[in-house]
């Protein structure tokens, strides 16, 4: 039986379920769209950060107006759907290696499903992403200064590992597997604040920025709204390195003997 070259992201397994044939040209190119889209993703997550940021605190309003409009719509495009990309096909890629772990158990002898571990990420990292969300729309703003809202992050993301690793111990769970459910899990969280909160929040921005161009008044509701945006892409930088530290350990560092 053969696999058939779809698009990576209509590959996501369910449990206990690996890709025919064992093909190890479709499993490299997998994992190439994926480190490509991935490349994508977080160059203009780094871009957005470290460059537009700083950029567009230099301009005046009217500049602003202008450029906005302009370069964002454009930008977000390839921001967004490179998430969604990455992502997705990770997750293909990860279904395998859980699904190459059933199996290997199973031909020992040991009882072994991929149950409690996919929906346990699914779970722990999407309702982790529901609290941060909780926390961001909030009234209180004490919550979303700096140092207090990075503490919050750090705690929920810190509990979510935890919990997704006390639930994982079973012996024929690989390291690799354990790794990527963290690093992926991180991948998948920031997806979601991509759409949940980045995207929507700057679909609101372009459209008043376009109304100024044309001579309306910006909305009083504009700076809050830049400001959520802005701490949720502050969070998604920072939470790319212990991403990308836990992908690299998938096939680097052993996170159990």
């Amino acid at each position: 039986m053969t696999v058939s070259f779809l698009p990576a992201f209509l590959l996501i397994q369910l449990p206990g379920v690996e890709f025919p044939g064992g093909s190890q040209l479709f499993l490299m190119l997998l994992r190439w769209v994926h480190i490509t889209a991935s490349i994508v993703w977080v160059g203009l997550l780094y871009y957005f950060n470290l460059v537009n940021v700083p950029f567009l605190k230099e301009l005046d309003a009217k500049t602003k107006a202008t450029v906005i409009p302009n370069l964002m719509p454009k930008a977000l495009w390839w921001f967004r759907w490179s998430s969604v990309v990455t992502v997705l096909v990770g997750v293909a890629w990860w279904m395998h290696i859980v699904a190459t772990d059933v199996r290997l158990a199973v031909a020992n002898g040991q009882t072994a499903s991929s149950g409690t571990l996919s929906t346990s990420f699914f779970l722990i990292w999407t309702l982790a992403f529901a609290v941060e969300m909780g926390v961001l729309m909030a009234p209180v703003e004490a919550l979303k200064r700096g140092p207090a809202l990075g503490v919050i992050v750090a705690i929920l993301v810190l509990a979510a590992s935890y919990l997704f690793l006390s639930l994982n111990q079973q012996e024929w769970i690989s390291s690799r597997a354990l790794s990527i459910g963290i690093g992926g899990g991180l991948g998948w969280f920031m997806m979601l604040n991509v759409w949940g909160l980045i995207w929507r929040m700057q679909k609101k921005i372009i459209r008043w920025n376009l109304a100024a161009s044309q001579g309306e008044a910006m909305p009083p509701e504009a700076a809050k709204t830049a400001r959520l945006a802005f701490l949720t892409s502050r969070i998604n930088f920072w939470l790319s390195f212990p991403m990308l530290f836990f992908m690299g350990a998938a096939s680097h560092y052993l996170m159990r003997s």
